[in-house]
């Protein structure tokens, strides 16, 4: 059996950035992964040797994300305390910071079914049917949002003033 600690620890990096993505905030990303960790440690048995122990994690994550957005979504509004919560990531070449703030807010726009999906596709680089798996849905339906949310990512940016969109996403 291959050591179980390794293949988890190995994924942290790409939990972090997918988590990252989702609720745009370091401190609450972290703490989603620590969440996903922990559970996923907890309950490794549940885990098949020789699957995709990748597409594992971020089935956990992603569900644990869901829990909460719909733990928030039935609290009672409450008033954040900092100004400013979640920042963009931004790349280090801060000539082309208004374009990536510009892209970002477009991305952060879409609703996150569509948002899970060109995550998964294009920054976790995860194949169709490891993403479709990850979310829960048919390979078609992935397809479908990520078609949908390209299309309104390009849209979105071609409105606000961008040229170009690198990456294809």
């Amino acid at each position: 059996m291959p050591d179980a600690r390794h293949l988890i620890v190995d994924q942290i990096p790409h939990l972090r950035r997918y988590a990252r993505a989702l609720v745009g905030d370091r401190a609450q990303a972290d703490d989603l992964v620590q969440d996903c960790l922990e559970r996923a440690w907890s309950r490794m048995h549940l885990w098949t040797v020789g699957t995709n122990i990748r597409a594992w994690l971020f089935t956990i994550l992603h569900n644990l994300h869901l829990n909460a957005a719909r733990k928030r979504r039935n609290a009672p509004g409450l008033v954040s305390l900092e100004a400013n919560g979640g920042e963009p990531p931004v790349r280090p070449t801060q000539e082309d910071g208004l374009e990536v703030l510009g892209t970002w807010q477009a991305f952060s726009s879409l609703p996150e079914p569509q948002r899970a999906a060109i995550l998964l596709i294009t920054v976790e680089e995860m194949s169709y049917q490891e993403a479709a798996a990850v979310l829960g849905i048919p390979v078609g339906t992935l397809m479908s949002r990520l078609h949908r949310g390209r299309e309104r990512l390009r849209m979105l940016i071609r409105d606000s003033g961008g040229d170009r969109m690198e990456g294809g996403a």
